[in-house]
Order: structure tokens, then C-alpha cells, then sequence
């Protein structure tokens, strides 16, 4: 299989809509927000739809203080460290909460899987905790072969509505090897896994000169996010009543939350229809329908989808405020925005 030309991945980066830079594909939703912000009156009339979470979970929410609002059954063992916190007494957090190695780490607060890494030994967690001197969630890492994301929805009141709107299952990039090629000229056989080559050359050099043996599958990235490489696909079929029964008794839990997007863990369908699953976080009101990035859903349906979600969180917030739930006030919004939009600057410097 030949290699991806510059010109064939420029041509798709920009006419794929799974590819289209993230500012680009979001044109449309900045306007889904405006319309709606005006019917509302706010800018962030979003809020009020999980007043449990800062800002409804938009952005820079805290993802321990998520994690405790879960029920403990299908959350993992993690532990929260701050920069200051000596390695001793990381290590003995670890061993009191029976986290070995691997683990994953992830930044308390971040998006779309920045700095989320499989860590594989003491000495390289140090040294990660070292370079990005920010609060850490250090999670079991779940051996569970399957990932997925849900994305739920419930009216306020007992017998308030509850629905599942978006299912999206995960498939890791993975390489398999002819026995002669490395896996950086397999990686650029594929536009997918191509995109993904500049990201390895800095992050992880030594791995794409290994030469995988004829039919060998190699495993490349273990966080499936889509900005990372992993395939996004529809899950839909997957949707039945025991399905949102099973979703809906969870989330009975979850008081001040109507609208969240599980990222889970699962063993098979059978257990994620019964709900036996591990959350690795839940996402606020920004989630997006992550099933929109399947390849075969095309553009025009994914923004009739981003709509569909728009308008179901302006009927919750006009539901939250009709039982006297407000959205949060537009000082103490911008507060949290500057704090938030401080703390990415400051990620940046490090970075760079």
C-alpha cells in the first residue's frame, strides 16, 4: 500500500469532516450557540443544566470532583496529587488505593486528551509529575477490552424524561505488521494513523522504527480519544430499554446533572446493557455526540446532531429555570473563564 502523499492528506485534513481542524468543523456550533443564547437571554444559559458542576462542565471543570459524584461501583480506583505532594507520598497513596502499574494519568482539568497518558513505571511517573507541575488524577488503569461513550439526558422531577442520545463505540489505532515494514511507514499507509506520525516523532521515536512480524498486531495509542487516532464509531444499534433502564438507575445518583457523557470501560454488550461498566470520567454539558465522527455519517448529519443537542440543552435550562434553578451569574462566569483560560496560558509556557 502506498504511502499518504502531502497532498492527499492536506486534501483530506480539509474536505473529510472527521479530519477538519476543530475551530474549523465548530463554525456552525458557535452559531447553534448564539441562536440559542439569544432565546435565552444568557450566553451561558447552559449552566443551569448541572448546577452540581461549575459552568454546567463547558470547560475547565475539575474532573475529581466529578469522578465523586459517581457511584463508587463504576468508578475505578484513582487518587488526586498535587505538584506539591512529595513522590514518597504519591507512591503510598498508590498503595493504599491498590493502584499498580500501568496507570493512566490526566490533568484534574484538561480536554479532549491533553496530557492523558498510560504510565508504565514509578520512575516515568516522576519524571511526568516533574514536567507539568499541575494536579494529577492517577486512575486504575481498566483492562476492560472495549471502550464507549454515552451520552445522556434527563428532565428535571421524578418523572422527568430520561433518554440516552448518543452512543459511540471506540476502535484503537493499531498497525498490523508485514514482517519488512516499520510501523512509521505502516502508520503513513493510513490517513488516520499518518496524522498521527508528527505526534510520535516527538512523543515516542523509539517505537516507530520497530519492525512488527507478518500479521502481528501492534496497539499504538491506549487512550481512545479521536484526536489521538482512534476511530469513532455509531453505536446505535446498541440502544434498547434495558440499555436506558440500566443508565437511568445510575443516573438517579447524579441530583444535580441532567445532561453527561459517559467515557467507559466494558466487557462486552451484555454487560454495558446491564450497566456494568467503569466510568473513566463523565463529561459535562459541552460533551459532544461523540458518534458523529463515525466516517460513514458525513457532515451534513453530524450538525443536524450538534443542533438536536443544542436544542435539548435550551429546553433543559428553560426546564431547570422554570423550578427556580438560575444560570450562573455573568461575573461569576467570566471569573471562571479567566481562571480557566490563566491556567491554559500557564500549560502552554511549560509546553513550550
Amino acid at each position: 500500500m502506498a504511502r499518504i502523499t502531502f497532498l492527499s492528506s492536506f486534501v483530506k485534513r480539509w474536505t473529510v469532516w472527521e479530519y477538519l481542524p476543530s475551530w474549523a468543523a465548530n463554525i456552525p456550533v458557535y452559531g447553534f450557540w448564539l441562536w440559542f443564547s439569544l432565546r435565552a437571554r444568557h450566553p451561558f444559559f447552559f449552566s443551569n443544566v448541572n448546577p452540581d458542576i461549575p459552568l454546567g462542565g463547558a470547560l475547565g471543570e475539575s474532573k475529581s470532583d466529578i469522578l465523586r459524584l459517581l457511584p463508587p461501583e463504576i468508578v475505578p480506583e484513582w487518587v488526586l496529587v498535587s505538584p506539591a505532594t512529595p513522590f514518597e507520598e504519591v507512591q503510598a497513596a498508590l498503595e493504599k488505593a491498590h493502584i499498580g502499574f500501568p496507570l493512566m494519568a490526566k490533568p484534574d482539568i484538561g480536554e479532549r486528551g491533553f496530557l492523558v497518558k498510560k504510565i508504565e513505571t514509578p520512575a516515568e511517573l516522576r519524571a511526568y509529575l516533574e514536567q507539568w507541575p499541575v494536579p494529577f488524577i492517577l486512575q486504575k488503569f481498566l483492562a476492560q477490552p472495549r471502550e464507549a461513550s454515552v451520552l445522556f439526558y434527563r428532565f428535571p422531577g421524578p418523572e422527568g424524561r430520561f433518554g440516552i442520545s448518543s452512543i459511540c463505540l471506540k476502535e484503537f489505532m493499531r498497525v498490523r505488521g508485514d514482517g519488512v515494514s516499520t510501523i512509521r511507514a505502516l502508520m503513513a499507509r493510513r490517513t488516520r494513523s499518518a496524522f498521527q506520525l508528527a505526534r510520535f516523532e516527538q512523543d515516542f521515536p523509539e517505537v516507530l522504527n520497530a519492525i512488527p512480524g507478518k500479521g502481528e498486531e501492534r496497539l499504538l495509542e491506549p487512550v481512545g480519544n479521536h484526536a489521538r487516532g482512534t476511530k469513532f464509531l455509531n453505536g446505535d444499534h446498541l440502544l434498547d430499554a434495558q440499555l436506558v433502564a440500566s443508565f437511568a438507575s445510575i443516573c438517579t445518583h447524579l441530583t444535580g446533572v441532567l445532561f453527561g457523557r459517559f467515557d467507559l470501560k466494558y466487557e462486552d454488550e451484555t454487560a454495558l446493557r446491564l450497566g456494568k461498566f467503569q466510568t473513566m470520567e463523565l463529561n459535562g454539558v459541552f460533551a459532544e455526540p461523540a458518534h458523529i465522527y463515525d466516517p460513514s455519517h458525513g457532515m451534513w448529519r453530524a450538525y443536524q446532531d450538534l443542533w438536536r443537542h443544542w436544542r435539548l440543552l435550551f429546553l433543559l435550562h428553560r426546564a431547570q429555570k422554570k423550578i427556580g434553578v438560575q444560570p450562573t451569574s455573568l461575573g461569576e462566569s467570566w471569573r471562571f473563564i479567566r481562571g480557566y483560560l490563566g491556567y491554559k496560558k500557564m500549560l502552554r509556557a511549560i509546553k513550550r
